[in-house]
């Protein structure tokens, strides 16, 4: 399938379409030539110098849980949708276990209300590998395999979007397809209290502090390139095969947080080495792996990007874009 062709000529929604994975996301649909694509997020962890530029994109600062924006949105009857707005992430849900559940919950109940009503072609989900899959699942972690024993709000919510997605593809035939990320990194993520670890290392590194490690380094992460992500997201919205089901995206690959926080003080000549602190209470996996056979059979899904060089990636756009960073980082 020509997946470019697709899209060309559709009007595309993405909401979250001002983080890392959404901006990363619009840019790469804007080269598929759509009439519109349109950009809902309300900033609260995402920043508007991070939006791509180009004629076909429109942002819109809202809510997905406010139905006034939502009906001005589905006005423009949009063919697929991309729904990557949350509430991020694991510690920030046991900090506001209720504020997880009404963005994770009730927004992505909304929005898939007015998917319905007005029968969009496609609406991609992004849920959680890391999130779905407990401490009774077996690794590398298959899409049959998850769990309803989980250690946060985080967790419980993403599966909670999955269960919903699923219901409106079971009693609407809605054309649902869900997304597990893993351990998403690269350009377009802003370091904050509640980010990811790599880009609050990368910020660190560049500040000359050192890497604080919750645990002893030996702890393995399935890190994956956002372009990858993007690569599999991009054939989610159109592949037929993968209507009604849920998909891991990650790189297949496991990589120990101590060798990813060397690398990271290498690459930003960082010689404050690193610090080992407890690990938090909700942390109860040392490891992390995907299983992508199932996107390779159905989306031929192929991470072609190297950790290393994802990471090398990175260190660019913190250089390219350190004022703005360091001027929007929230600690």
């Amino acid at each position: 399938m020509d997946v470019a062709s697709a899209y060309e000529g559709k009007t595309i929604l993405v909401t979250g379409g001002a983080g890392c994975v959404g901006s990363n996301l619009t840019k790469k649909l804007a080269q598929f030539n759509p009439k519109k694509i349109i950009i809902l997020d309300n900033l609260s962890s995402a920043y508007t110098w991070n939006i791509p530029k180009d004629d076909s994109i429109e942002f819109i600062e809202g809510d997905i849980c406010d139905d006034q924006v939502l009906k001005w949105v589905f006005k423009q009857k949009p063919d697929f949708v991309f729904h990557l707005a949350a509430h991020f992430a694991n510690q920030n849900s046991v900090d506001k276990p209720e504020l997880d559940l009404k963005v994770n919950g009730l927004g992505i109940l909304k929005v898939l209300e007015y998917a319905q009503l007005t029968g969009v072609e496609r609406f991609v989900y992004s849920s959680s590998g890391c999130g779905v899959y407990g401490l009774d699942s077996k690794m590398p972690f298959e899409e049959h395999d998850i769990s309803i024993s989980l250690h946060t709000p985080y967790q419980v919510t993403k599966l909670l979007g999955e269960l919903y997605t699923n219901y409106f593809h079971n009693l609407y035939d809605l054309p649902i397809a869900n997304a597990r990320f893993f351990n998403v990194f690269g350009p377009g993520e802003v370091p904050g209290k509640y980010r990811n670890v790599i880009p609050n290392f990368m910020y660190w590194a560049m500040n000359k502090q050192a890497l604080p490690i919750t645990g002893n380094g030996s702890e393995t992460r399935d890190w994956t390139y956002v372009d990858d992500i993007i690569q599999g997201l991009t054939r989610l919205g159109v592949v037929d095969k993968a209507i009604g089901e849920s998909i891991n995206l990650g790189s297949g690959k496991d990589h120990r947080v101590i060798d990813m926080a060397n690398k990271v003080n290498e690459l930003c000549d960082n010689e404050a080495g690193i610090e080992y602190k407890e690990r938090r209470d909700w942390d109860a996996k040392n490891k992390l792996l995907s299983s992508i056979d199932k996107a390779k059979k159905i989306l031929k899904y192929n991470p072609v990007h190297t950790f290393e060089e994802g990471l090398e990636n990175t260190h660019e756009w913190f250089v390219n874009n350190w004022d703005n960073i360091q001027k929007s980082a929230e600690f």
